[in-house]
């Protein structure tokens, strides 16, 4: 699922995106956070695939890990 996130220095000043496209994971949990639904957020964005959803939360997994208290 991690080829699904890509990182370019150019784009969105270097944040994680969602396969090249300008959408950002921290963009697509902030929808969530706010009450969007997946099938709402893929209305919305039709560029977008249900399989980034998976991505996205396993990307978030990773990087809380890396959190230290």
């Amino acid at each position: 699922m991690m080829e699904r996130i890509t990182i370019e220095p150019g784009k969105r000043s270097g944040q994680p995106c969602i396969r090249g496209l300008r959408i950002t994971v921290w963009d697509i949990l902030s929808w969530l956070a706010a009450g969007m639904s997946e099938r709402e957020i893929l209305d919305d964005y039709p560029e977008l695939e249900s399989e980034d959803f998976r991505a996205v939360y396993e990307f978030a997994a990773r990087m809380g890990r890396r959190v230290a208290l």
